[in-house]
């Protein structure tokens, strides 16, 4: 049976005085994640907000405490991010 995970987190971006800035710190975000743990990532909402970004993740597998575990190691990395400070995050497993 497949699993799929799905991470929703919200980041607030210190020091970011721009979208241009913004879409920076975001993509090095979104970058670090595909190629560290192969999930597909997006950015979900607040598009417009210059000091906060919304990122969605998902991944799946045949097993869910796999899937809980690599979603889980994601929250750990963001929240040792310089830069995004982790505002909240929320996990769902299908």
């Amino acid at each position: 049976m497949m699993e799929v995970g799905i991470l929703q987190f919200s980041v607030r971006l210190r020091g970011s005085h721009s979208l241009k800035e913004k879409r920076h710190v975001l993509k090095s975000i979104k970058d670090k994640l595909r190629a560290r743990f192969n999930v597909s990532v997006a950015e979900v909402d607040d598009h417009d907000l210059w000091q906060k970004g919304t990122i969605g993740v998902v991944t799946c597998s045949n097993d869910a405490a796999h899937v809980r575990s690599l979603l889980d190691q994601i929250v750990g990395m963001l929240r040792l991010h310089p830069v995004a400070e982790l505002l909240d995050q929320q996990i769902e497993i299908l």
